[in-house]
């Protein structure tokens, strides 16, 4: 029975090792019981983590978007193979803002990791207009035009007090009130599921049918350390938060973030450990330099995190759906 369960993704498989792909084994066990219940779509998608956590728990990806040359190509080398019909469908686009939402295949759940911005109007005058030259307004179109049935968004935590609160009022406002959804929100850190960084991100969750409960998982145990990254003894337990590519400052200068003491020796995170920080899969590859791919990896989401909320938004829509049968 399990064999069955990895023809499934043979390749996703041996991308895992040891407690990992025990994990990876429930995830397949919980894919097929969802299996192409429910669709998603990855806007702002970067090099695909949002995609990785939904696929490992039963959904179908129909839809992409991201912008950034660089990122493509690491989306497409690793996706390809796995989603072939995205592609071949010209559905892997680049500029949302340039796509007619009407023109979005049909899907479930809405995905993304929006940027921070302010509105113009944050005065609560014109309600969904306030959002406009936004990305976020992009997100409420493709919304209010599909109405998916749930929707899982991330940012930074300086997004809730960001503009002085007013950018986090606006977005909950507009989601509530213009477009009808329930709204969740939670920080989550990194290290609440198994990622030696904390990372905090600000988690939006929301659902079409208000009755859908939800409730954001609970952490797990903090089981691997660096050493576990670097595969040595390193001094350091929990690392820093991985940044957006650019040279470390050394491992005394108080800006450090991607240098650490092992075995004796200072070492620097390279695109295998970084991968590791995020919760990539072993042979996730980079068809670019390093200095991107940390870069890359630096803009990603931490796939744990996201998977452990994208299976309870699966679990709730098939508990509500099946209830209604």
């Amino acid at each position: 029975m399990i064999q069955e369960f990895f023809r499934l993704d043979k390749r996703y498989y041996r991308m895992y090792t040891g407690y990992d792909k025990f994990v990876y084994i429930l995830s397949i066990m919980n894919k097929e019981k969802t299996k192409d219940k429910f669709t998603f779509i990855d806007l702002f998608a970067g090099i695909g983590g949002f995609h990785i956590a939904f696929r490992n728990s039963g959904a179908k990806c129909v839809f992409v978007s991201e912008w950034n040359e660089s990122a493509r190509k690491t989306y497409e080398a690793n996706f390809r193979k796995i989603d072939p019909e995205i592609f071949e469908n010209g559905h892997f686009v680049g500029d949302i803002t340039k796509v007619d939402p009407k023109d979005i295949p049909d899907f479930d759940i809405l995905t993304g990791g929006f940027p921070c911005q302010p509105f113009s109007q944050a005065g609560f005058k014109k309600g969904f207009e306030d959002t406009r030259g936004t990305l976020f307004f992009n997100i409420a179109q493709i919304i209010k035009e599909k109405k998916p049935k749930a929707f899982f968004l991330e940012n930074v935590r300086h997004l809730l007090k960001h503009d002085n609160g007013k950018t986090f009022a606006m977005i909950r406002k507009t989601i509530e009130e213009d477009l009808g959804y329930s709204f969740h929100y939670k920080i989550v850190k990194a290290s609440d599921f198994n990622l030696p960084q904390h990372r905090p991100r600000l988690f939006m969750v929301g659902f079409r049918n208000k009755k859908i409960p939800f409730y954001f998982p609970d952490p797990v145990e903090l089981t691997k350390t660096i050493s576990h990254i670097f595969d040595g003894n390193a001094e350091k337990k929990v690392g820093y938060t991985l940044r957006v590519g650019g040279r470390g400052s050394g491992i005394n200068d108080r800006r450090n973030w991607d240098s650490y003491m092992v075995d004796g020796e200072v070492k620097r995170l390279t695109p295998k450990e970084g991968k590791r920080m995020m919760g990539f899969p072993n042979n996730y590859s980079f068809p670019v330099s390093d200095s991107q791919a940390m870069k890359q990896l630096g803009n990603a989401v931490a796939v744990p995190a996201i998977q452990a909320v994208a299976e309870a938004i699966i679990n709730s829509l098939t508990n509500y759906y099946d209830k209604r049968k």
